[in-house]
C-alpha cells in the first residue's frame, strides 16, 4: 500500500464510478480497479460495494476515506509550499482593499510585494462598499469587522482599535466631554462605513458594555473626509486610532472620553472557500499581514 493507492482510493469515491475516476486519473478502467482490490487485499477489508449501477463505500471504506482525504490535502499542501521555490509563482490576484489601510500601508505594500515576485500581477480595487467577492471576481478582500458570509474565508492580520476625538478649537468652544451622554450635545459626525454602530457609538466602561445614540450634521463612509471635518473643528469624530495616528501625536486632533474604552475590531484577509490556497495568494496575505504588524503602532 501506498499514498498513489489512497489517491485513487478517494478519485473513485469522490467521482462515484470508476470509470469517471479512471478518465480522471488517466488510467484504464480496468487497471484503476485493480488497483484497488489490491489495497483492499492489502488493509483485510473491503472498501467498496460494486454493483452493475453503482458504487458506494463500505464502513470501512467511509472511515479510510476521511483520513485518505487528509493525506491527499497534506501532500498539496506540501508540494504548493515549495512551488513558488521550484517553478515561480505566477498569474494576477484580484483584491479589494478599504481607503484607510490602502492609502496608509497597502498601497507600498503590495507593490513591494509585486517586486519581490515579479510575475505576480495585483488589481488591487480601494472602496468602502462590502463587496461580493465571488459575484466580482475577486481573489481576496481585506475587511474590518464581522464576517457575515459564512461561504468565505478569514484570516486575521492584526487588531484596529478605535478613538473618540475631535480638535483643541472644538473643545475650546464647545467645552470638555467627560460623560458619555454628553455626546448627545454635540455635533457628532458618523462614519457609516461599518455594518453597525454608525450612529450608536460603544464602549466598554468598567467592565460594563455601553452606547450611546449620536447625532450630528454630517455624516460619511470615508474616513478622511471625516478626519478632514474634525480638524476644521466642525465636531466629533469615532474613527480608527490608524487614520488620526499622526494628528494625535501632533496635537491637531485630541482624544476625549479615555475612560471608557472604545471599540476593538478585527482586521481580515478575506477569500471565497477553497480546499487548498493558491501559493501566490498565501504569499501575498502572509507580506499584507507582517505590513500591519510593521506598523502596528497606528493600531
Amino acid at each position: 500500500m501506498n499514498s498513489a493507492d489512497l489517491t485513487l482510493f478517494v478519485a473513485v469515491a469522490d467521482s462515484g464510478s470508476f470509470n469517471k475516476a479512471a478518465l480522471n486519473v488517466g488510467l484504464s478502467t480496468p487497471a484503476l480497479s485493480k488497483r484497488i482490490s489490491r489495497l483492499e487485499l492489502d488493509l483485510g477489508v473491503q472498501l467498496i460495494h460494486r454493483t452493475t449501477r453503482r458504487l458506494s463505500l463500505t464502513e470501512a471504506g467511509e472511515s479510510l476515506y476521511v483520513h485518505a482525504k487528509n493525506i491527499e490535502g497534506q501532500v498539496s499542501d506540501a508540494i504548493a509550499s515549495v512551488s513558488a521555490f521550484s517553478q515561480g509563482v505566477t498569474g494576477t490576484i484580484k483584491m479589494s482593499v478599504p481607503t484607510i489601510s490602502g492609502e496608509l500601508l497597502l498601497a507600498e505594500a503590495v507593490a513591494d510585494f509585486c517586486q519581490q515576485y515579479p510575475n505576480i500581477t495585483v488589481d488591487m480595487r480601494m472602496e468602502n462598499d462590502f463587496v461580493d467577492l465571488v459575484a466580482e471576481g475577486l481573489d481576496l478582500a481585506i475587511r474590518t469587522g464581522k464576517l457575515e458570509d459564512s461561504s468565505l474565508i478569514a484570516k486575521p492580520l492584526i487588531t484596529s482599535n478605535w478613538v473618540v476625538c475631535c480638535s483643541p478649537d472644538y473643545l475650546a468652544k464647545h467645552g470638555t466631554v467627560r460623560r458619555l451622554e454628553a455626546l448627545k450635545h454635540h455635533n457628532c459626525l458618523a462614519y457609516t462605513y461599518q455594518a453597525q454602530g454608525s450612529f450608536d457609538w460603544r464602549f466598554t466602561h468598567q467592565g460594563k458594555e455601553c452606547s450611546v445614540r449620536i447625532n450630528g450634521s454630517f455624516a460619511t463612509n470615508n474616513a478622511q473626509a471625516l478626519r478632514k471635518a474634525a480638524l476644521a473643528g466642525f465636531g466629533i469624530v469615532y474613527v480608527p486610532r490608524c487614520s488620526v495616528y499622526e494628528d494625535l501625536q501632533s496635537g491637531r486632533l485630541q482624544a476625549i472620553l479615555t475612560d471608557y474604552q472604545p471599540r476593538q475590531l478585527g482586521v481580515y484577509a478575506v477569500y471565497p472557500y477553497t480546499k487548498y490556497l493558491p501559493e501566490k495568494l498565501r504569499l501575498l496575505i502572509e507580506h499584507i499581514k507582517q505590513a500591519y504588524l510593521d506598523k502596528h503602532v497606528y493600531f
